[in-house]
Formats: C-alpha cells, sequence, structure tokens
C-alpha cells in the first residue's frame, strides 16, 4: 500500500521499502519537518503526543518521541489516549503542537501521525504545505547533545477531559444518573475500552465492553458501520441494553445502537446531538459536503442557519469559526462542540446524546422516528493511475450542467430526487462515491448511475 503524505499528515501501512509505505525512515523524516514547523511558527520547544491502541504503536510512538527530542523539542507522552484528549492537552500544556499516533478507522495493519497546531486543532492546509515542503526539502536542523528535548509521561488526561465534559452546563449528569441506563460498548480493542467507560461510569451507567484488551488486534474492521456491528447488536438484544456504543480505534467517530439492535445510524448522531444543543442554544451549524440533510433540516426549525465545509475536521472547523457555529462535524459520526473544543470527539457526544435521552423520556428507537428520514449510500471506487480526476469531473459537470453544481471538495450534484458527492479521499487511495435520497433503492441507483459515467470516461 502507498505511503500518503498529505496535509492531514503522514498514514501508511506498516513495513515494506520507504518512501512507499510507513517505514522507520519516513516516520523520523516526517516528524522531523513536522518538529522544525513547531518551533518556527510558535518558538515553543514542547509537543504533546499520544497514540492509540494499534499493534505498531508503540515502535511508533518511540520513534516519534526520540526524534521530536534529537530536534531539541520536549514531549509529553500521554500513551494509550484518543485524539480528542490529546487536542485538549495541547493547549493545556501550553505546547506549541501535537501528535497523534493513529490511523483512525483504517485496519490494523495502518498507522499515521495526526498533526495538530499549538490550538490543539489539525493543522490547516497552507500549513500541512509548509511541512510537506520541509520534507522535500531535506533541510532540518537537529539539536546538539546539550540541547536535546525532555522526555515526561502524563497518564491522567483521559480522567482530565471527563472532568470537563461533565462540568458542561449542557451535560446534566443527575438527569443522566437517574435512568441508570444500560450500554453495551464496542471499543474494538483499543483506546475506547479505557475512556468510555471512565465517562459512562462517571454518569452513573452500567456499562458491559465488548472487545475491551488494547491490544490492537480488532476484533473486527475497526470503521464503526452497520455491516461490522453484529456482535453489538446481539449483545445489546442479549443484555436488554437501553443502547449501544461503538467508536473508533481513535474515539473521534461515535455510533450509537438502539435497544432493538437497530443502528441509530452514524448520520444521526450528529444530528441527534444538534437537536439537543440548538433547544437550549439556538444558532448556526455546520457538517461537511457528504453528511445529511437532516442537519439542514433541525437546524432550521430552530431558527439558524445551516453551512457545508468541504470534507475535513479542518475544513469544519474553519467554517464553524467563521459562521460562529454552536454545533457542528462531520456525518461520519464526529461531533464537534466548540465550547470544550474545536475536534471531533466521541466522549462529549455520548455525554450530550445522553442528556438529550434522559431528558426526552423516549426509547432510543422512538427518538430516530422523530427525524427525517434520509437514506444514505456509501461506496467507493479504487483510484487507479488510469483514473483522470480532472478529466472525469469536467465531463460530470458538463453532462449534469443543469443541475446543482458544488465543485469546492470534488464534485457534488444535486438532483431533485437526492444529491451525489465524488471526492478523492485523504487517507486511502480510493474515491468516495455518497449519495442520499429519501429512499435508499434511489440513493443506490444515483451513485450507480454516475459509477457508470466514471467508468465509461475511464
Amino acid at each position: 500500500m502507498p505511503l500518503i503524505k498529505s496535509i492531514s499528515g503522514f498514514r501508511g501501512t506498516i513495513g515494506g521499502r520507504p518512501g512507499e509505505n510507513l517505514t522507520p525512515q519516513d516516520i523520523v523524516e516526517c516528524t522531523a519537518a513536522f518538529a522544525q514547523w513547531v518551533i518556527s511558527t510558535s518558538g515553543k520547544n514542547k509537543v504533546v503526543i499520544g497514540r492509540d491502541g494499534r499493534i505498531s504503536g508503540e515502535i511508533v510512538s518511540a520513534l516519534v518521541v526520540n526524534t521530536l527530542r534529537a530536534m531539541g523539542i520536549s514531549v509529553v507522552d500521554l500513551g494509550l489516549s484518543t485524539t480528542p484528549t490529546v487536542e485538549m492537552a495541547v493547549p493545556d500544556e501550553n505546547a506549541g503542537g501535537g501528535i497523534i499516533i493513529t490511523a483512525s478507522h483504517n485496519p490494523k495493519e495502518w498507522n499515521a501521525l495526526k498533526l495538530l497546531n499549538e490550538k490543539g486543532e489539525f493543522i490547516s492546509g497552507a500549513d500541512g504545505e509548509k511541512v510537506l515542503g520541509l520534507i522535500k526539502e531535506k533541510n532540518v536542523r537537529y539539536a546538539p547533545v546539550d540541547k536535546l528535548g525532555d522526555y515526561r509521561t502524563d497518564n491522567t488526561y483521559l480522567e482530565k477531559h471527563v472532568k470537563k465534559i461533565i462540568a458542561l452546563s449542557l451535560v446534566d449528569v443527575e438527569a443522566i444518573k437517574a435512568k441508570q441506563f444500560r450500554v453495551v460498548v464496542d471499543a474494538v480493542n483499543s483506546t475506547g475500552a479505557l475512556s468510555v467507560p471512565l465517562l459512562l461510569e462517571a454518569l452513573g451507567c452500567q456499562v458491559t465492553i465488548l472487545n475491551g484488551e488494547v491490544n490492537g488486534h480488532f476484533a473486527h474492521n475497526p470503521e464503526p458501520l452497520k455491516e461490522h456491528l453484529g456482535q453489538l447488536s446481539t449483545e445489546v438484544r442479549m443484555q436488554k441494553a437501553n443502547l449501544g456504543i461503538a467508536v473508533d480505534p481513535d474515539v473521534d467517530r461515535l455510533v450509537f445502537m438502539c435497544e432493538d439492535g437497530d443502528l441509530f445510524g452514524e448520520e444521526y448522531t450528529l444530528v441527534a446531538v444538534a437537536d439537543y444543543v440548538l433547544s437550549r442554544r439556538p444558532g448556526n451549524t455546520v457538517s461537511n459536503l457528504s453528511s445529511t440533510r437532516a442537519l439542514r433540516d433541525v437546524t432550521n426549525k430552530y431558527g439558524g442557519n445551516y453551512y457545508a465545509a468541504a470534507v475535513g475536521e479542518v475544513n469544519v472547523v474553519e467554517k464553524m469559526k467563521e459562521v460562529n457555529a454552536v454545533i457542528g462535524g462531520e456525518g461520519n459520526g464526529g461531533v464537534i462542540l466548540p465550547e470544550l473544543h474545536y475536534g471531533r470527539d466521541a466522549l462529549v457526544g455520548i455525554a450530550l446524546f445522553l442528556t438529550h435521552l434522559s431528558k426526552c423520556g423516549k426509547q432510543i428507537s422512538t427518538l430516530r422516528k422523530t427525524y427525517p428520514d434520509y437514506q444514505m449510500a456509501k461506496t467507493k471506487l479504487d483510484r487507479t493511475p488510469d483514473i483522470d480526476l480532472n478529466k472525469i469531473f469536467t465531463a460530470l459537470r458538463e453532462k449534469y450542467r443543469n443541475e446543482q453544481i458544488n465543485t469546492e471538495d470534488g464534485l457534488k450534484i444535486d438532483f431533485d430526487s437526492g444529491w451525489v458527492h465524488l471526492r478523492p479521499s485523504n487517507t486511502e487511495p480510493i474515491i468516495r462515491v455518497y449519495s442520499e435520497s429519501n429512499s435508499i433503492v434511489v440513493a443506490e441507483n444515483l451513485a450507480k448511475k454516475i459509477i457508470q459515467d466514471i467508468q465509461s470516461l475511464r
């Protein structure tokens, strides 16, 4: 598999040849370039790091730590942690940046370095280009022996993260405790097994953990999609639980399971949380172009304005700041609450959702029925060398010139019956094709139609 160096960070499979996979040489090269960027932009010689539970995590972490120290940067190592926890720790530590060692939802052979600025937010596209430029220039300067960086570990930040969440005025701890929710959690053998139970127990829930050993040997494909969550569905029904929860390996994506074993729907995680937040604090919302129209509908209900951003957390955050959104995120189960921090955070999503559930007095399956029932189809195409995306996008824009076209991020075509969004992935060598309509059949047919168009143009 290829090594992907992008403004989003560095991602690849472990093993293989340097420059083609995520090898020790590549990890050192990329970390050193980021370290030089941190020093030059923030003037701070401190970086916070943390990792998910992947098999390769300990090795990658050691390479990152020692490269940073060799660059003269002191390291605060949170060890096994979550993406949102590291994001919050960066400003708390007054650090110049952060590195999260996680390949998010990718399978176990993958790992990655996610890069944060001094605010604990993903670096911008412009800053990402600067880091990539430093890699190409091969002009980093390592520190002399008397200026090597220090190193310390800190395992308190998961607890600090939970305490900040339960202190939020939007989180009604007593209302949640009164319900004594029975919850089954699929932690997919990563750090969700450490963080999610810590939060749920603080909220007075009765918790059953599936795949709770943090060893990186994922019990199933780690992307929290319906086809991967059969065990959770079965266990929720067997336990007669009030709900199930699934997270990805770095705990920034969140999916709920209804008490009957049906999926609440990853697209509706943000919709439900926004419904609750907007009922208390009306305002604007943001999600990406590949997210459901249901967020727009809920936002309109409370008199706010909905805005769409390009796919990618950094783009959503930028748009949220621009329009002063009170809640936002991505339709893949990512919730961003600015009051806590500007990052997708499954933990705060859980607390807000449980507050909503406790106050509405409904079963989770009944709550789901209160929202518009859009159906989304998600598929992908391998991005092979023979695919010329510019040529394909130009041809599709011409063919569908009478429809509503958006080219901010790939190509989105709005039809009367629904929409189709196709874009190259930032994290995998694929083209994502998402579509939505009031009917799953219509959504799938819209996607098939566009895929057939693409194949005819190759």
